[in-house]
């Protein structure tokens, strides 16, 4: 297990030096996204003027406020609370946001399918894990909202966070087709068959 400190953007090399249970901490710039901008993005042909190539993203639909733009504040919003969202409902769009859009880095939690590994595996790619809670940990690491496209679909928008420190964040899922979520669910089977067998019981 290892530490890494990625400065945005990076490319596929850095991406694939990632195994499960290393752990990252992501500086300069987070993309903040989340249904409705995926759905405006892949479903309804709408484009974002962002480049998202090399980035990282995280499913998230910030509570911000708006304020008047300054320099502290270049998109007139300010971060309330930003939290993360379930990335299980955005499984379909992960393939498209590496493949069409060149993002490197999925951070959300509860974790992605088959799907979304074998995206990570063919483009290089990895899912950066937290856990659920922590927003107000989360949103100390933002020190501003640097930007904001598809606003029309606020807070569900594309946002561009300026980020310092932004984790440890654990490697839940590679590029080389392992998932920590694979592990544990087949520790959780292999131990509710033990205790059966214990119990004198037949797994159904």
């Amino acid at each position: 297990m290892a530490h890494y400190v990625m400065k945005m953007p990076v490319d596929e090399g850095q991406v694939r030096r990632l195994r499960v249970n290393d752990t990252v901490t992501l500086q300069r710039t987070l993309f903040g996204i989340r249904d409705a901008t995926l759905i405006a993005l892949f479903d309804r042909g709408r484009t974002t003027r962002f480049d998202l190539r090399g980035h990282a993203v995280i499913h998230t639909a910030p509570n911000v406020k708006k304020v008047d733009p300054s320099p502290q504040h270049p998109a007139g919003y300010a971060p309330v609370c930003i939290g993360t969202t379930t990335s299980d409902r955005m499984e379909r769009f992960t393939r498209p946001l590496l493949q069409r859009n060149g993002v490197r880095i999925v951070v959300g939690k509860g974790g992605l399918r088959a799907d979304s590994m074998a995206a990570f595996r063919e483009f290089g790619g990895v899912y950066l894990a937290i856990v659920g809670g922590t927003a107000a940990l989360e949103t100390t690491w933002i020190e501003r909202i640097e930007d904001v496209d598809m606003d029309d679909l606020n807070p569900e928008s594309l946002w561009e966070f300026r980020i310092r420190d932004f984790g440890p964040l654990l490697v839940a899922m590679d590029s080389h087709g392992a998932s920590l979520y694979d592990v544990v669910r087949h520790d959780v089977e292999a131990r509710r068959e033990k205790v059966l067998a214990d119990l004198g019981l037949k797994p159904r």
